[in-house]
């Protein structure tokens, strides 16, 4: 009698290195991982080194790299050029404690890129930047409250993270205070009408949420919601905030407000925006950004003024790896390339989808992409684009997620969260043939397994 491996039993057998590490990492650290998209059953895979749109693991196993450092590498690993730039920074110093010339230029390039940036303000992270934004935001009107819309991610901080349940006192995420959470109101997106009901209070400092829709486009807000807001939030005097952590530099070279015309107050930047390494920042109308400043005025500076330390600030390497990257998208020419590829890679894995007759659906815009299997999605409207009014994102079970994902990985394709990812400046025709090939076979033997 012939016994097939299951995706698992192929997943265990393949990649004993990282499985051994995984064990290992199990006594140092909370469920062995430190970023919580990197927990994968039964284990995740360990990456020994990268170069372009590929990485290979501690066993040596090869991999076409759609999660592309949580989309933070638009030119792909070790690009050459951005490289090249940190090692001859950490030559001159890695630290200084002090204002320096890459800085500027950092700041310059942003400006010059991002319509909303009339300023910048560096940080280290996108959750600090949006922190930082919502912070700004209501020491420049004096309101306290904070207008989200479900399902849209802006980091882990506490005023953006919890929101209270319907008819219950519990937080959705435990350790944050109901006092803060009572200042952070969450509705559903593409609704205009209900915005505009919660700002004819008065009492809303800021509406922040991610201009492509709910979770990097997982689910797709329509661009007149977007026109929309910023004509509400105009009329009520309250601070626009577009979250383009993920989205800026990536949808277009000047980020989503360049691509669809609606400049915001305040934008929050990171990823893309550092080359790769840590880096964020806010960057806005300079009347808002003046919040930050020093003046001769001892009130304003002790008790006005909002401060901001933070020993990374702005880091020299960062400084030299953002500046580098930002030089090379500006043009929009790696744009184009990575725009085409996924174009062409999303049209693919819906032919596999209806040719395997199984529910699902894949969508995306620019260079990013999601993958719905297992449950009935919207087609895409306009080729890549899909505009839908659902409340909830088309969300797949977890174990189908997980073994997708493995699935994947079995093939040689690393996808971001088991479900989508990034496609960049370097990926190539053959990185998508063979991601096509790896589908095909994945939904093959999720399907011989029942599991979709």
């Amino acid at each position: 009698m012939v016994t097939t491996e299951s995706i698992l039993d192929v997943y265990r057998r393949t990649h004993p290195d990282s499985q051994r590490l995984y064990e290992q990492s199990l006594r140092t650290f909370p469920s062995g991982v430190t970023h919580d998209i990197r927990y994968v059953s039964p284990f995740p895979i360990y990456v020994e080194r990268a170069r372009g749109s590929r990485k290979w693991d501690v066993g040596g196993n090869e991999y076409v790299d759609y999660v592309m450092g949580h989309g933070a590498l638009f030119l792909g690993h070790t690009h050459p050029e951005i490289t090249q730039a940190v090692i001859d920074q950490a030559l001159r110093g890695t630290h200084y404690g002090a204002n320096h010339r890459l800085e500027l230029e950092w700041g310059e390039r942003v400006k010059g890129l991002v319509p909303s940036a009339e300023e910048v303000r560096f940080t280290s992270s996108g959750t600090e930047g949006t922190l930082m934004a919502v912070r700004l935001a209501r020491a420049y009107t004096g309101r306290e409250k904070l207008l989200k819309f479900d399902h849209h991610f802006h980091g882990w901080q506490d005023y953006v993270v919890g929101v209270r349940v319907p008819e219950s006192d519990s937080p959705r995420s435990p350790g944050i205070p109901d006092g803060t959470l009572a200042n952070t109101i969450s509705i559903p997106q593409n609704n205009l009408s209900l915005v505009e009901e919660r700002l004819q209070e008065g009492d809303v400092a800021a509406v922040i949420l991610e201009p492509t829709g709910a979770s990097w486009g997982t689910l797709p807000i329509r661009q007149e919601f977007l026109v929309g807001l910023r004509e509400l939030t105009s009329r009520h005097s309250t601070v626009l905030i577009f979250d383009e952590v993920v989205t800026g530099f990536r949808v277009s070279s000047g980020g989503v407000q360049a691509r669809y015309g609606v400049t915001p107050d305040l934008t929050t930047l990171a990823k893309i925006l550092a080359g790769g390494l840590p880096g964020g920042a806010v960057a806005g109308k300079a009347d808002i950004l003046s919040m930050l400043e020093f003046r001769d005025d001892a009130g304003w500076n002790a008790g006005l003024r909002v401060a901001h330390p933070g020993t990374f600030n702005a880091n020299p390497l960062s400084a030299a790896a953002g500046s580098t990257m930002l030089a090379q998208v500006a043009t929009g020419e790696h744009h184009r390339h990575a725009d085409r590829l996924n174009e062409r890679l999303i049209a693919e894995l819906n032919r596999v989808i209806d040719d395997a007759g199984v529910p699902g659906r894949a969508y995306g815009l620019a260079s990013y992409f999601h993958i719905v299997l297992g449950k009935e999605a919207p087609r895409p409207l306009d080729g890549i684009e899909w505009s839908e009014d659902a409340g909830e994102p088309a969300r797949i079970s977890g174990s189908v997620t997980s073994a997708l994902k493995r699935g994947m990985l079995n093939h040689g394709v690393d996808l971001m969260g088991g479900s989508g990812g990034f496609t960049s400046g370097v990926h190539t025709e053959p990185d998508i043939d063979l991601t096509i090939q790896a589908f095909e076979a994945t939904v093959r033997e999720m399907r011989t397994e029942g599991i979709v």
